[in-house]
């Protein structure tokens, strides 16, 4: 075998329009383009969000509110989720390693814990941020809050 003898697979490939080749060929004079216009010129890229001149939708809708582009964004796990995670797989420190583990968080989340439910057993828990009610919780029961 060699390059000579290669070709397509059986129906894995189309004839394409012949265009621009004559009038014989049934798509010569404008070449399927139909008669003037933009679309009918070479290089004509239609822009994103073009209605054909209407107003387009994204300008017809109002814009409301406002957008923080500087938003720190927290996954947030609760403190009766952590509970949970030490009832069941006997865990006493909480780190970004053995919630990922868990599948509580992805590895490029930054984690804050949230102050809902109660903590029964002692954790030592390693967070990007904490809630004032997280803090108090953990420290009840003898545990360490640690912001990394």
């Amino acid at each position: 075998m060699d390059l000579s003898n290669l070709k397509p697979a059986g129906n894995s490939t189309r004839k394409g329009k012949r265009i621009g080749r004559g009038e014989g060929s049934g798509r010569g004079g404008t070449s399927t383009r139909g008669h003037k216009g933009a679309q009918s010129r070479s290089g004509y890229k239609k822009r994103l969000g073009f209605e054909g001149g209407q107003m387009p939708l994204y300008r017809r809708v109002p814009k409301f509110g406002f957008k923080n582009r500087n938003r720190v964004a927290y996954r947030g796990i609760n403190i009766d989720t952590l509970q949970k995670l030490a009832d069941d797989h006997k865990i006493s420190t909480m780190d970004l390693d053995v919630l990922i583990s868990h599948g509580l968080a992805d590895r490029n989340d930054l984690i804050k814990i949230l102050g809902r439910g109660e903590l029964k057993s002692r954790l030592e828990v390693k967070a990007h941020a904490f809630t004032a009610k997280a803090v108090r919780e953990i420290e009840a029961q003898g545990g360490v809050a640690t912001k990394i």
